[in-house]
Formats: C-alpha cells, structure tokens, sequence
C-alpha cells in the first residue's frame, strides 16, 4: 500500500517536472505569413504577422489566418504535452500493461 502511495507521489513530482519542461519548448503555427508560437503548456507565446498579408479592407481573411496559425500551434502544442506526459505514464505502469489513449 505505501508502495502505492510512494508511486503516486514520485509521479506527482514528476508531472510538476515535465510541466516547467513544457513552459520551455515551443511549437509554430503557421498560416500564409502568420506565426504563432506556443509552449508545450499550450500558451501562446509570440504571433508575428507579416505586413504584406494586412490588407485593411479584408480584415476576414486576416482573422481567418489568424484563427488557422493559432490551432496549429495549439495541435502542435497538444501532441508535445501528450507525448511528454505518456512517458511518465509508461513509467509507471507495470511491465507489459498499455494502456492506449491514456493520455
């Protein structure tokens, strides 16, 4: 049981671990000239806009961009974290047990 317990609390400290890991990798988005840059955490950190793409009588297309660039680096930024906390998962399970989609 206390096994258990000290299972449990190693993995806790873990995650805390990888989540500071996440806060510094970053992933890119981009959409025709739009970059959006996220941290594995899947906050938006930087979005850079080309000037040649702003064309203030279609501020549509602008947004669209805009709304593409940002959920590929949010996708991006969501594969990384999942990947990252599966390998504390594959950690702790015990030998020969998957578990798919766990994370």
């Amino acid at each position: 049981m206390f096994d258990m317990f000290g299972k449990l609390q190693e993995m806790q400290q873990q995650m805390e671990a990888t989540k500071k890991r996440l806060d510094t990798m970053t992933v890119i988005g981009d959409a025709e000239g739009i970059t959006v840059t996220a941290n594995g955490n899947r906050h938006i950190v930087n979005i850079s806009i080309n000037p040649d793409v702003v064309d203030p009588n279609d501020l549509e297309q602008l947004e669209d961009l805009l709304m593409v660039a940002v959920n590929r680096a949010i996708e991006q930024a969501e594969a990384l974290n999942a990947a990252e906390n599966a390998k504390i998962a594959s950690g702790m399970l015990p030998p020969g047990m998957d578990i798919p989609g766990l994370f």
